[in-house]
């Protein structure tokens, strides 16, 4: 595991001492630096660092103000880092997962890092897990009840799926199969790796795309390998991408 990390402080001999302090743990793969909170708003957003040293007294935007514009859901581990011990209830009530009080020692900023590690490596394995459980509960086949009968359709065999009210169509090869669900339901057990909305209508097996057409200005179509046209009105760019890795 590598860290990327933002150190943010309206002094710069503040964030000189705290880079200096950093740069020595060989794990730390990059450090940045902004000197306001609003600054510090928006290289988050960009950035996406792995760990945020969060300076808590800033004039205009504060440390607190900061976790208050992104929101906590979408803030990296914090640890704040401030001169005034006042702050540390407020900071752990806020989100921080530390508490620096300046001026910090090699140590002190250790145990810090130590915490984030610690952190960082409990939500990549609980977004392992959740992954895996996600994998596992994917279908292979989908039932399909025929008269006095049921059949499995693989799901790796789907073309297509079409909505018809409270009902869908799979299109398998030359095969059409109807069961009583919404596309937004199947949508859930499918893999987004594989399959794709292309329009509030339709689910497309990526993997069946022979190519992609203008018909007019602004309106596109996907040409499946049995020649099936599908109008596309979702997000063509992001459809484009996909099948780059489909």
């Amino acid at each position: 595991m590598t860290l990327h990390v933002l150190i943010v402080d309206d002094e710069p001999l503040g964030r000189q001492r705290l880079r200096t302090l950093l740069a020595s743990e060989p794990d730390i793969a990059s450090i940045d630096e902004c000197g306001d909170g609003a600054s510090a708003v928006t290289a988050v957003l960009r950035r996406r660092p792995d760990v945020l040293f969060l300076d808590i007294e800033m004039p205009g935007m504060n440390g607190f103000d900061v976790v208050d514009a992104l929101g906590v859901e979408k803030m990296p581990p914090v640890v704040f880092v401030t001169a005034y011990d006042e702050h540390a209830v407020r900071a752990f009530e806020s989100c921080a997962l530390d508490y620096l009080l300046k001026p910090s020692s090699r140590a002190r900023v250790r145990r810090s890092l130590e915490r984030v590690r610690t952190q960082l490596a409990l939500a990549s394995s609980q977004h392992e897990a959740a992954l895996l459980e996600l994998m596992a509960s994917r279908p292979r086949r989908i039932a399909v009840r025929v008269g006095e009968r049921s059949i499995y359709v693989p799901v790796d065999e789907i073309d297509w799926v079409e909505a018809a009210g409270n009902y869908i169509v799979l299109h398998a090869g030359c095969e059409n199969h109807i069961i009583r669900e919404t596309l937004a339901s199947l949508e859930t057990r499918l893999d987004p790796g594989v399959f794709q909305r292309f329009s509030r209508s339709t689910i497309v097996n990526l993997r069946r795309v022979r190519e992609l057409l203008s018909v007019f200005p602004g309106e596109h179509v996907a040409v499946l390998r049995d020649g099936q046209r599908i109008p596309i009105t979702r997000d063509f760019r992001k459809i484009q991408e996909r099948l780059k890795f489909s």
